[in-house]
């Protein structure tokens, strides 16, 4: 079971709404969502914490995929949330995505994911991605963290950050443990991760289940990845990959604006 922070509805005539249950991305926590959570005070919202993140950091990641998707289940269960709408960023909806497709998701009512890749179709690809995480990995268990997050916070994706929204990164990110980093970014590296566009695909067709993708305007890596998938792109302004920390208000517009089709 995982870590998690529960944000009940404040109106008791809103709880038959399914809750909205929000998974953050590498090196964050749940605690990543509070700046949108004031905008859905009428929907009840639970925050979970990752393996090796947060409050769940001293649960491993091993068979992460796999476990990750029956530990949300578990959760949820134990908090007595039978239908919800999963919302992802980056790790967290690859997660979600991998819940909704090959996990219990009897109970699910709608898929949001934030830049979160839907995995790659070659074996090439996924070689290629093991190698590059057991680097990053290596760095993490072996180097200083924070000057490991200086170099992370550095690629490409993360382009878009000025200096100083750079810097707070860093500084919030060395709470956590390298070494439980480095676990988990190996045991849920893109290299394991099956593609799954075709199964969300069947998913949404199957169930008519309510599907969007959320980017950033300014994170160019991921839009193409989602127009490559055909996935049903909607774009932040003002935001690069982390568009829900970047534009609270504008990502938090676009998902109420989504729940209206749940």
């Amino acid at each position: 079971m995982l870590a998690a922070k529960c944000y009940p509805a404040s109106d008791d005539n809103q709880q038959h709404k399914p809750w909205l249950v929000f998974i953050h991305g590498l090196l964050g926590s749940g605690d990543d969502w509070a700046g949108i959570l004031p905008y859905f005070s009428q929907w009840s919202c639970i925050t979970l914490d990752l393996p090796g993140h947060g409050e769940s950091q001293s649960i491993a990641g091993k068979d992460a995929f796999n476990i990750l998707s029956q530990q949300i289940s578990e959760t949820l269960l134990a908090y007595n949330i039978s239908h919800y709408i999963l919302v992802g960023y980056s790790l967290g909806g690859r997660s979600a995505m991998y819940h909704a497709c090959l996990g219990d998701s009897s109970g699910l009512k709608g898929l949001v994911i934030e830049g979160g890749n839907p995995g790659f179709v070659s074996s090439q690809a996924r070689q290629a991605r093991l190698e590059h995480d057991r680097h990053w990995a290596d760095k993490f268990r072996s180097q200083p963290l924070a000057e490991v997050l200086e170099q992370w916070y550095h690629q490409p994706v993360f382009a878009g950050l000025s200096d100083k929204a750079r810097q707070r990164l860093i500084e919030r990110r060395c709470q956590n443990s390298g070494s439980a980093i480095a676990h988990m970014l190996e045991a849920t590296s893109l290299g394991h991760q099956p593609w799954l566009v075709e199964q969300i695909q069947q998913l949404v067709k199957r169930r008519n289940l309510p599907f969007c993708y959320l980017c950033g305007e300014q994170d160019a890596k991921f839009q193409q990845i989602a127009h490559e998938n055909f996935l049903p792109l909607h774009t932040i302004s003002a935001a690069g990959h982390n568009a829900h920390s970047e534009n609270p208000a504008g990502f938090s517009e676009r998902l109420l604006s989504f729940l209206k089709e749940c």
